[in-house]
């Protein structure tokens, strides 16, 4: 029996006599088997595979069928942007059905939610902090709208999982599905959307949890298509990158990407400038800017949107025929997701094109392009020993409880993995630092927020307290009333009104009143140009995409891949490297005073690597993804001898020696974990042994280099 077969008969008369279907994609037929038995599962198809469909259809025929009553379905998307462009296509469908679909998030209405709590629909959409802000509200019952669950969709879900948002995500799951399993006695299904990964059968068993339950990957091949159209150019400033964009492929929609709101409010401007009509996507706009340009990315045709990576996920830009990406993102995941937005019409084809702005980014993008075609894609790796979001959890579900005996958090939520594996001695380690700094208090054994917790989760504080994620001090920017988006750096707005440009949503806006105290900036628009008040943040590179990066300094890359320019700065770059050899590292002597060691072995396995030659007395400075700079080291040990020393280290003791306060500070809820499990988590979250062992165990080559 086919999968449309096993679907409920009101489910297939209406794929193939509303929706004009004539049959389901692959994906979507063998995803049928999974969900009506239940089993957790994980969907993994490129952009534009259908996976939505594949999820909601065998969700609704088992709604239909075990008459599930509302709310029953949960669909957690990662952005509000995505929800909002799914809302209309799974209310059509619901609707078909006679069941009804809505969306839960920060920018609804007070009214519409008080309208959803006494009247839940059959499938909500919504974030897992709108999830938390269900569980703990009062005034929503504190999770009783989850009393019906019996299905959770996560879409996008290698958003969440590579990162803190992950477990946070999996412990709101867990905790509705404990009051859905305390109303119903029924487990509640978890279903998975991702793009392609490299590891999705340790994805799906994470997805579950510390739970037996079976589950299930669906990944069928993708069918055979017309080779992508990529191409590689060096353009060496932002500027440029701008003129080139404006005078290619006009009369098309250009989706660009940036990996910074910085560079995308630069460009966005410099195009506007240009005469190029301009959208801007980023999470920092305001919401009326955020749907002008969500409308006009599915309606405009002639246009360029600039986005950072919130479009790289599932949402409907319409009939996009060209990707354009500044510089490079940092994996070989991200590159295909972006490269997966276009070719969606019969007879279009996948197209995606680098604008290096910089040498080191013309590298980077030509290492992605090798690792393609060698079909490299990564593993997604959730980060290790998450006792800050462990902490966040305790002190949510006090809230939630109204006091909590000790022993009832690992009822509530220890089958979080990470959690499962922590518990018990993590959690009373924990549970006493909170205690002792007054986070919280216990009165006869129950425990509830201390005078501690009250403080710092006063007032707007508290919604603070929802989040896994930490947002820089925001400024609203203003004009008139309309709000056009947030600012993080208000530095650069002085400490007087007026004067200052920024740039906000492609556009000039002149500073005419800071109110500081409220957090508040009006503006006016000026023909001036201005600086975006966000700084840009970068990630580090992997050990594979490191070697990439050594292989083509080696090898080059084949030319259907770089257009002239990119093929001669390529050229150039090479001419640099000729010293390099294949399977040894390079000790390259620069100056008398000055060496720098290239392993090419990422900059986590560099950090590490710094930290242990500084502990035996070697000079080393500054380090980056591919190598260390090292300086003369008077009476300590040579390099040499110390790297002899290294080698004969185990892989566990080649880890991170240093944690540094900063990197501290990047924890939300640091000040709720003692320091030795801080310390834990940050040298975890920072090593990569095997690839500092791959830097130690290869053969080392001097160099001198050439003085030009």
């Amino acid at each position: 029996m086919s999968g449309f077969d096993r679907l409920h008969p009101a489910i297939q008369h209406h794929i193939v006599n509303s929706l004009g279907w004539r049959s389901l994609r692959p994906l979507q037929e063998e995803a049928v088997a999974p969900i009506l038995e239940g089993r957790t599962a994980l969907l993994a198809a490129p952009t534009a595979g259908g996976k939505t469909e594949a999820a909601v259809f065998p969700l609704f025929s088992r709604m239909l069928n075990e008459s599930w009553q509302p709310l029953s379905v949960l669909y957690v998307c990662p952005l509000k942007a995505l929800i909002n462009d799914l809302e209309a296509r799974l209310s059509r469908y619901a609707s078909l059905l006679g069941r009804r679909a809505a969306l839960w998030h920060g920018d609804l209405p007070s009214s519409q939610r008080r309208r959803l709590r006494q009247e839940p629909p059959d499938l909500l959409l919504t974030t897992p902090e709108s999830m938390e802000v269900m569980l703990v509200s009062q005034a929503a019952g504190r999770g009783s709208m989850f009393a019906n669950l019996r299905a959770v969709v996560v879409d996008e879900l290698h958003a969440f999982a590579g990162d803190d948002r992950g477990w946070h995500l999996l412990s709101v799951i867990e905790r509705a599905a404990r009051i859905a399993g305390s109303a119903t006695g029924e487990p509640v299904q978890r279903i998975g959307l991702s793009a392609t990964i490299g590891n999705p059968e340790e994805l799906v068993v994470w997805l579950a949890g510390a739970r037996e339950t079976p589950t299930a990957v669906v990944a069928p091949p993708a069918p055979e298509a017309v080779e992508p159209e990529v191409r590689i150019d060096f353009v060496g400033h932002l500027d440029n990158a701008a003129v080139v964009i404006s005078r290619l492929h006009r009369g098309e929609k250009r989706l660009v990407f940036c990996d910074s709101r910085a560079r995308v409010e630069s460009l966005a401007y410099a195009l506007r400038q240009l005469g190029v009509a301009t959208f801007v996507s980023h999470g920092s706009l305001g919401l009326e800017e955020r749907r002008a340009a969500e409308r006009a990315f599915s309606e405009a045709t002639n246009c360029v949107i600039v986005a950072t990576s919130t479009l790289e996920l599932g949402i409907d830009v319409g009939d996009l025929d060209r990707v354009i990406q500044i510089d490079a993102p940092g994996t070989v995941a991200s590159f295909l997701q972006r490269l997966g937005r276009t070719g969606r019409r019969p007879g279009t084809r996948r197209n995606l094109l680098f604008l290096a702005t910089r040498e080191d980014d013309l590298l980077l993008a030509c290492a992605l392009v090798r690792l393609w075609q060698e079909g490299f894609v990564e593993p997604l790796k959730p980060p290790p020993l998450p006792n800050h979001i462990l902490a966040q959890q305790i002190l949510t579900l006090v809230i939630q409880r109204g006091g909590l005996i000790r022993t009832d958090v690992a009822l509530w939520v220890g089958r979080v993995p990470a959690f499962a594996e922590m518990l018990p001695e993590a959690l009373d380690e924990l549970l006493d630092h909170m205690l002792h700094t007054g986070l919280l208090h216990s009165d006869s054994g129950i425990l509830g927020l201390g005078p501690e917790g009250e403080r710092r989760f006063k007032g707007k504080a508290f919604l603070d307290l929802l989040s896994a994620f930490s947002t820089d001090p925001l400024f609203t920017v203003l004009h008139g009333r309309t709000e056009i988006g947030r600012v993080a750096d208000t530095t650069f707005l002085g400490e007087s009104d007026g004067g200052s440009v920024l740039l906000l949503g492609g556009r000039a806006w002149k500073v005419r009143h800071i109110a500081w105290r409220e957090g508040k900036v009006w503006v006016e628009p000026t023909e001036l140009r201005g600086k975006s008040l966000w700084p840009g943040r970068g990630q580090p590179l992997s050990f594979e995409v490191a070697q990439a990066i050594r292989g083509v300094l080696e090898e080059g890359l084949a030319d259907p891949w770089l257009t002239r320019r990119g093929r001669e700065a390529l050229l150039d770059q090479r001419a640099k490297f000729t010293w390099l050899e294949p399977g040894r590292t390079h000790l390259v002597r620069e100056t008398p005073s000055r060496t720098r060691w290239w392993t090419f072995a990422g900059l986590l396995a560099n950090a590490t690597l710094a930290d242990h030659l500084r502990a035996e007395g070697v000079a080393v400075g500054s380090c980056d993804d591919l190598g260390l700079a090292l300086g003369v080291t008077p009476g300590g040990k040579t390099f040499t001898e110390a790297l002899e020393g290294l080698r004969r280290r185990s892989d566990e003791r080649l880890r991170p020696l240093e944690t540094p306060s900063e990197a501290i500070e990047t924890l939300k809820f640091h000040f709720c974990v003692p320091s030795p499990l801080l310390r834990r988590c940050l040298v975890e979250r920072r090593a990569d042994p095997r690839a500092a062992r791959e830097a130690v165990e290869a053969p080392t080559t001097t160099v001198v280099a050439r003085s030009d």
